[in-house]
């Protein structure tokens, strides 16, 4: 008769085996899916920026130029501008 395994061991090697594969399949699937989702925030954004200019051509006023669209900004945040580092050595 062949030895048998107890049921709690066969759960941690199975528990091994699926944290090795499970893990970064998990890790890939968080990052492609908020990757797509900034995506698609950006495409909305551009495509309302889009039918703005539209909007505002038709009724024969000029356009409003969207500055976050055309800098490719998403969400009206936009970045600090860079400190100049300084020349001067402490002494």
């Amino acid at each position: 008769m062949p030895p048998v395994l107890p049921p709690f061991l066969i759960g941690l090697v199975a528990a091994s085996l699926v944290k090795r594969v499970g893990k970064p399949l998990v890790r890939g699937i968080v990052k492609t899916s908020v990757g797509l989702g900034l995506e698609v925030q950006r495409a909305v954004h551009e495509a309302g920026a889009e039918m703005h200019g539209l909007v505002a051509e038709a009724a024969g006023g000029p356009a409003r130029v969207d500055a976050q669209a055309d800098a490719g900004q998403t969400g009206g945040r936009s970045k600090p501008a860079a400190q100049p580092r300084s020349t001067a050595k402490a002494h």
